[in-house]
């Protein structure tokens, strides 16, 4: 479904970079050790962070421990706040991309889901621009999907017609 809310987005831009390489049952068994380390993943708080919050990041367990990742959460941070600044919220940037509206891919059973699109690509090389780091443009494409920017649900599938129903505008009763 799509998602509006900064803190959010930015919680599922992190866990996306995260997630590069290794498989995302790792990542969503370790998602309450990320919230409690990036402090529920409210930006300013982890653009704080200092070297030695960032050591004691890769030294606890309840996240993967690999530095560089580490190190872009803290360095996405600042860039996020500065997103924010510059456009009055991360979310009115992303969506702007895509004029509000969410893209339907209407992929049928025998469509791959595309690991990367023109689109990722896009929102990729204007985030790298910005001093995002980890944001490839197959991990941003999984970004969009997982904050409905794109729904790439195969139109068989029963949350594709969901998500449509959802954006309908909802009738009230006539009087």
């Amino acid at each position: 479904m799509p998602v509006h809310e900064d803190r959010t987005l930015f919680e599922l831009l992190t866990l996306e970079g995260a997630q590069a390489g290794l498989s995302w049952s790792t990542i969503l068994r370790k998602r309450d050790g990320y919230r409690r380390i990036f402090t529920n993943f409210e930006p300013a708080a982890v653009a704080a962070f200092d070297a030695a919050a960032i050591e004691a990041a890769a030294g606890d367990p309840g996240i993967v421990r690999h530095r560089g990742k580490i190190a872009s959460t803290v360095a996405n941070a600042k860039a996020f706040l500065e997103v924010q600044r510059a456009f009055g919220s991360f979310d009115a940037y992303l969506w702007a991309f895509v004029g509000g509206r969410a893209r339907d891919s209407a992929l049928g059973d025998e469509d791959e889901v595309p690991a990367k699109t023109p689109l990722s690509d896009e929102v990729s090389r204007d985030l790298r621009e910005r001093g995002f780091s980890f944001v490839g443009s197959t991990i941003v494409q999984s970004f969009l999907q997982a904050c409905g920017v794109l729904n790439d649900h195969r139109t068989t599938c029963f949350r594709y017609a969901e998500i449509i129903e959802a954006r309908r505008p909802k009738r009230g009763r006539a009087r």
